[in-house]
């Protein structure tokens, strides 16, 4: 009984439930994807019935029954289970509350990932073994162009063990894959600068970064996964709380059934009603009421301990590896995919390289009987037999019977002197590709540039943005039995920060102590601005597109005082809930001062507006724009401010605050500067103080964006001479040959701090130039410029 247990346990560990670490699949899910593309179920052509491809498996590859085959079918095709699904479905394969149709009513098809797991299957870069009866051939493992373990994740029970791994975003974990190929020995903490955590397809806030932080050092950890919520003016006179997203394999229907259990036995209370308004156009939306005289955050907090509007996820990586099981933290998922990878891209280059040299044996051959083609055709004729035709080529000639054999199966149409031609080149092709092959397969480093760029081209067909917001929050605290604990979330006054790079934290301030600058630099430390408010208040984000977005401070990252870090802010955009990914934030507004805040355009229109006399809405447009016209920038600018303009074409125009007016919400503003034909707006803000400069970067508009170094100038602010609103301005920058525009400009207090596209802080010329001057090359390109963190009375 013993022995019949053992051999039990194994199978289902090493056949059915846990997937390997080289492709990421599990056998069922692997006979699936290879027998689909057997039978030709390309994304170019038409979806077959489920039913059929679960036969097809079953009779050939899979000797278990129907329904496991066809609920792994199912997952596999279900977006909201996998992070980049492999099948492409059509038809009823069920949702988070409601399962799938039956086989004979669904149609499927491989999707385009799948395509890239199954490449170069047939060029012998992975054994095949027998099926079950040993009639047909399977792979034992399949190529796997990308991470897919890592990528999609995997759950399953096996016998006293069982494995649940996290999705992640493709481009994040290639990129990580990509540093590990080229850093061996890169610790975990490197690699978690390109993968800073889990990406579920069901998007959501992941909540405490310790977890994730263990599961890949050791391959286990726990976190918590919240919703996506806002909360919004749902009437005129009534908040509710809007669900936008919802945690990992969660529906709706299991949200609002914990809500109505936890309401009917009053332990939630302020629930006026809640309404599922989900379609297909617009995804998920429950509205959950509050009622009049309730705090809808304290609502939202007891609503994240009592329905699984926050729920736990814990990571348990286990995988096989050579056939035993393992725990796998993330370097060794990923080193055991890129020894995987090198083994197939080595094994494909010999196939390749055997080929191409057999290929080039029959041409030297037939190029030797074509120089003398009437001896072949004489030879021939003159034999009895094609064994003895045979014999005669190889003595003439010097060529073997694989040389000879090809000859005599000839067409009589591939002898002319065009064919010759042809010939000549195919052999000089084939020794180029040889060449290449036997150089790849003698480096280490050219092999391991070869999976790197396969590895970026194929995440460059498929990589999705991230979807899952990662907060280095903490989690609900869970409640208490002596009572109900305290759910207002205390209050109190805190400062946000803004990196021109999109990341927003929460500095804590005590008080008594004033806001210090970082201690070193890091990632993504200048600063766009900041603004005073409190934790549970309302802050306007005004974006590109005219208009202000309220949102709530409090689940943003906080970082204390004294060691301010940009880095481990959440991504503003998606905080807020932008949907356009060309609306960008400009600024940040206290909604409650009464100190106006100035709005510039790319068509250089100017406007001061007070945030106190903004109306509550959630969302306000705050100027009237052009048609084409967008905001580049804004900020507060009281009546001392002076307004400053820097144009495309390298003019600077600074003049008075107070000569611009406020308006209200709906104005369109006035004229700023006086722009030339085809000169735009690059940057606009407010001056206040003595010690500010100027940086403007040169380069040329035709030069692809970000791949252009240019060069950098800053000059004191004093040197521009101020003029009135409206006019054209004065020079700030000379073009040398090539330049011949402004790609970027900032103006503000010294020292100015340049990041590039990733966050990283780049040098800019130390020394202060004329106005007029023409800048010194940078030593690599900036995306963009802001202020260092320093106290608010320096």
């Amino acid at each position: 009984m013993q022995g019949s247990y053992l051999e039990y346990a194994y199978s289902v560990i090493y056949s059915r439930a846990l997937p390997d670490a080289r492709d990421g699949l599990k056998p069922v899910q692997r006979r699936i994807i290879y027998q689909m593309a057997e039978m030709g179920l390309r994304p170019d052509r038409g979806h077959v019935k489920s039913a059929r491809v679960v036969g097809e498996v079953m009779g050939k590859l899979h000797p278990h029954g129907d329904s496991a085959i066809y609920d792994a079918l199912v997952r596999l095709a279900q977006d909201f289970a996998l992070r980049v699904p492999l099948v492409d479905g059509h038809g009823n394969f069920g949702s988070l509350d409601d399962g799938p149709a039956a086989a004979r009513y669904t149609e499927v098809r491989l999707d385009r990932p799948a395509l890239s797991l199954t490449e170069d299957i047939d060029e012998d870069a992975v054994d095949f073994i027998p099926n079950y009866d040993g009639q047909f051939q399977q792979p034992a493992v399949l190529p796997a162009a990308y991470p897919n373990l890592l990528v999609n994740g995997a759950s399953g029970i096996a016998v006293g063990m069982a494995t649940n791994m996290a999705p992640h975003n493709l481009s994040e974990v290639v990129a990580a894959a990509t540093h590990l190929l080229e850093h061996p020995e890169a610790t975990t903490a490197e690699l978690m600068e390109f993968v800073p955590g889990p990406d579920f397809p069901s998007g959501g806030i992941l909540v405490g970064l310790d977890g994730v932080r263990d599961a890949y050092e050791t391959g286990r950890g726990a976190f918590k996964l919240r919703g996506k919520v806002s909360i919004e003016q749902v009437a005129p006179r009534r908040t509710g709380i809007v669900i936008t997203e919802l945690p990992y394999m969660v529906g709706p229907e299991r949200v609002i059934e914990k809500l109505k259990d936890a309401v009917q036995s009053k332990k939630l209370q302020g629930i006026s009603d809640v309404a599922d308004l989900t379609d297909r156009n617009n995804g998920l939306r429950l509205v959950i009421g509050v009622k009049t005289g309730f705090d809808p955050h304290a609502v939202l907090e007891l609503l994240y301990k009592l329905t699984p509007l926050e729920d736990s996820f814990s990571i348990n990586n286990v995988a096989l590896v050579d056939g035993q099981p393992r725990t796998l933290g993330l370097k060794d998922l990923l080193r055991v995919y890129i020894d995987h990878r090198l083994q197939v891209v080595t094994r494909r280059s010999r196939y390749r390289l055997a080929r191409r040299q057999e290929r080039l044996h029959l041409v030297a051959g037939l190029l030797t009987a074509i120089l003398d083609i009437d001896e072949v055709i004489q030879v021939i004729r003159s034999s009895d037999t094609s064994e003895q035709a045979r014999t005669k080529l190889c003595s003439v000639f010097d060529l073997d019977e694989i040389q000879a054999e090809y000859i005599l199966e000839l067409r009589l149409r591939r002898l002319t002197k065009f064919s010759r031609i042809e010939l000549e080149q195919e052999r000089d092709a084939l020794l180029a590709e040889i060449a290449a092959l036997e150089e790849l397969l003698g480096s280490d480093t050219l092999l391991r540039r070869q999976v790197a760029l396969e590895l970026d081209a194929t995440a460059e067909k498929h990589a999705t943005p991230r979807r899952t917001l990662l907060m280095n929050g903490k989690p609900a605290a869970p409640r208490s039995k002596k009572g109900e604990p305290d759910l207002q979330i205390a209050d109190g006054p805190t400062t946000i920060a803004l990196s021109t790079t999109g990341r927003a934290v929460r500095i804590e301030v005590p008080e008594g102590q004033q806001l210090a600058a970082p201690g070193r630099r890091s990632k993504h430390d200048a600063i766009l601005t900041t603004v005073e408010a409190t934790i549970r208040g309302e802050v306007g984000a005004l974006t590109s597109k005219g208009r202000v977005v309220r949102f709530h401070p409090v689940d943003l990252p906080s970082v204390p005082a004294n060691s301010v870090q940009l880095g481990v802010g959440a991504r503003l955009h998606d905080y807020v809930g932008l949907t356009d990914r060309a609306e960008k934030i400009v600024t940040l507004v206290d909604l409650g001062s009464d100190v106006p805040v100035a709005i510039g355009t790319a068509q250089g229109v100017v406007k001061r507006i007070v945030p106190s006399s903004l109306a509550p809405k959630p969302e306000l447009e705050v100027i009237g724009l052009k048609p084409g016209d967008t905001v580049v920038g804004a900020a507060s600018a009281p009546e001392e401010a002076e307004l400053v303009f820097v144009t495309s074409d390298a003019q600077l125009l600074r003049f008075s605050a107070a000569s611009v007016r406020p308006q209200g919400a709906p104005a369109g503003g006035m004229a700023g500067i006086k722009l030339a034909p085809k000169a735009e707006v690059v940057f606009f803000g407010a001056a206040i103080g003595d010690e500010t400069v100027v940086v403007t970067v040169s380069g040329s508009s035709d030069a692809i964006a970000g791949m252009e170094i240019g060069r950098a100038k800053i000059s004191d602010f004093s040197e521009f001479p101020a003029k009135g609103r409206a006019t054209g301005g004065v020079r700030a920058h000379a073009f040398l040959k090539g330049e011949n525009r402004i790609t970027l400009a900032w103006v503000g207090p010294d020292p100015a701090r340049a990041v590039d596209a990733s966050g990283v802080v780049r040098k800019l010329p130390e020394t202060l130039a004329r106005r007029d001057a023409s800048g010194q090359p940078l030593e690599a390109s900036i995306a963009s410029i802001g202020r260092t963190l320093v106290a608010p009375d320096a």
